[in-house]
Order: structure tokens, then C-alpha cells, then sequence
């Protein structure tokens, strides 16, 4: 199974180097590619030296200005179905999503068509979370159940993996959607394909270093874009 992990970027430096490290611990023979928006602390430097010590292994895509992470994904999407890559896992920079659940991913892969980390199903959770954003992150995940019929219980989540023929189907290039809606939207599509869905346990723990990227604006645009979805605006 070949086998793209893809890590969108933004001012990760002190994080790139203990993720890959954790990474390729538990999952040795992954390729990643870093999906870098404009960093200027550092990161592409970091990157760079991961490519030059592991070509063929490490990639990256390089864009000229903070273009957000749905598009940092479809462009990864793109590359990775460009190269003939079986199955794509997303992942975050920030050490929030643990490396050591990776081998069952790809346990699931080979038989499911989407693997999703969830953190609402019995066995996952959060960590150093406070309650607002615990309820904010609950209460998002309702709603868009709720409008779309999902029965997906972390439709929001960021942490999944994808089989090439999802990502086909889905087309990545047709997708509007930012942030939480990104990640609905992404599942959604999926599901009224017929593609199998499987949750599987995550902890998620919030970022030790660097700045969030949440913002109001995420939020009030997935709770829009819920509805688009709703009908048929895709």
C-alpha cells in the first residue's frame, strides 16, 4: 500500500522535526508531503533539509501566501493522485493528532474507504482543552449531523484517511469549503457516494507551541456551508 501523509504548514518550525521523527516511528515506510503556506519562521527551511536527507520520501509544495487548509489539502490531494499514491492520510503539524494510531489506519484502509480519527466515539477524547472550546467542537458536530443526517459522530475532525478512489470520486478540485466545513464537506461527499465510512478512537491534544489557527470566521463559515451542503450547493 503506498502510502502520503499530508501536513499542511504555517509557522510549524519548532513542531516539523518531532513530528516527522513520530511519524516515522510508528509508520516507517510513509512518504509525507508539507503543504507550506508563506512560513516565515523557519519551517521551509526545516523542510528543505528533510528533503534533501530523505528524497523521494519528503516533498513539499511550496504557495506564496496563507491560502488556508482546505486548499493546502485539495493541492495535496492533486499531487498525491498525480503520483499514484493508494491512500492519503491528513494529519496536522502541530502534534495534536497522534502518530501512534497510523498503524490502524492502514489496518482499516484495507478495508474501508475512509478511516476517520474520532474523538466523540468510545475510546477517544481531548486533552488540555477548556470547556468552551469542548462544547464549541461538540455543539459543531451536532449541527452538522443534525442538517445533514451524518451519522458520522466527528464529522469536524481533521485526522482521516482516504483511498485514492474517494478522492477521485470526490473530484478536490470542486470543493469550496474552509476549516470545520472543509472536513464535513470532505465526509459528506464521501458518504452519498456510497464509499464506507469506519470512526476509529483518537485523544486530540492541543497544540504545546506555536499560535492556534482557529478563528470566529471558521466557525460562522462551517455553519454556513453546513447548509450549502444541505441543499445541494455544492
Amino acid at each position: 500500500m503506498k502510502a502520503l501523509i499530508i501536513v499542511p504548514t504555517f509557522e510549524e518550525v519548532e513542531n516539523v522535526p518531532e513530528l516527522v521523527e513520530a511519524i516515522w516511528s510508528h509508520a516507517p515506510d510513509v512518504h509525507l508531503l508539507f503543504v507550506d503556506d508563506n512560513s516565515q519562521d523557519g519551517t521551509r527551511d526545516v523542510i528543505d533539509r528533510l528533503r534533501a536527507e530523505h528524497t523521494g520520501t519528503v516533498d513539499a509544495i511550496y504557495r506564496e501566501r496563507k491560502l488556508g487548509l482546505g486548499t493546502a489539502y485539495v493541492a495535496g490531494f492533486l499531487w498525491a493522485l498525480e503520483r499514484d499514491y493508494d491512500v492519503v492520510i491528513e494529519m496536522d503539524a502541530d502534534l495534536s493528532h497522534d502518530p501512534s494510531v497510523l498503524p490502524r489506519f492502514f489496518e482499516l484502509l484495507a478495508t474501508h474507504d475512509v478511516v476517520i480519527g474520532s474523538r466523540y466515539i468510545e475510546g477517544g477524547g481531548t486533552r488540555n482543552w477548556g470547556p468552551i472550546r469542548q462544547l464549541i467542537s461538540r455543539m459543531g458536530g451536532v449541527y452538522a449531523r443534525a442538517i445533514l443526517g451524518m451519522k458520522v459522530k466527528d464529522p469536524t475532525g481533521g485526522f482521516n484517511g482516504w483511498r485514492r478512489e474517494v478522492l477521485e470520486n470526490i473530484r478536490p478540485t470542486t470543493i469550496r469549503s474552509e476549516g470545520y466545513s472543509f472536513q464535513i464537506e470532505l465526509k459528506y461527499r464521501a458518504a452519498r457516494a456510497g464509499f464506507s465510512l469506519v470512526e476509529t478512537p483518537i485523544v486530540f491534544e492541543d497544540r504545546r507551541t506555536g499560535q492556534s489557527k482557529m478563528s470566529n470566521a471558521i466557525i460562522v463559515e462551517a455553519m454556513m456551508r453546513v447548509w450549502a451542503l444541505r441543499w445541494g450547493q455544492n
